[in-house]
């Protein structure tokens, strides 16, 4: 069995893995760069998605983080999941090849991680 200390390291560095991926992608989403606009042109999203979609993930990475509200916290792991999964059919229906079918799924394994870890510690 992981001792408690192990635990939240585990948690601490999954989660923030995740919440790091999630704050650039949400800062590069609000600026918003040229590559995510033709991103989201190919997909077939309309562009005013890009403010929604980099709100949601600051938001949803601030949640992460700051965990007095566990609602709110189960909210935000829940978001991810469906903007994961989704993103990952997107391109797979957009038939953008596997790895950018896959790059969602595998953070998603680390969103995953963190919270099983989280309900843990």
């Amino acid at each position: 069995m992981i001792n408690t200390k192990k635990q939240k390291i585990a948690y601490w560095v999954l989660t923030l893995a995740v919440v790091g991926l999630m704050a650039m992608s949400a800062v590069a989403l609000l600026i918003p760069l040229p590559q995510n606009v033709e991103g989201m042109q190919h997909l077939g999203y309309p562009l005013y998605f890009l403010k929604i979609l980099g709100t949601a993930k600051a938001l949803g990475a601030i949640a992460l983080v700051y965990k007095r509200f566990r609602t709110l916290t189960e909210w935000a792991y829940a978001g991810f999941t469906f903007t994961f999964l989704g993103a990952s059919y997107s391109h797979f229906s957009a038939g953008e090849g596997i790895a950018k079918t896959l790059a969602p799924l595998v953070v998603l394994t680390l969103l995953a991680g963190s919270y099983h870890f989280w309900k843990k510690v």
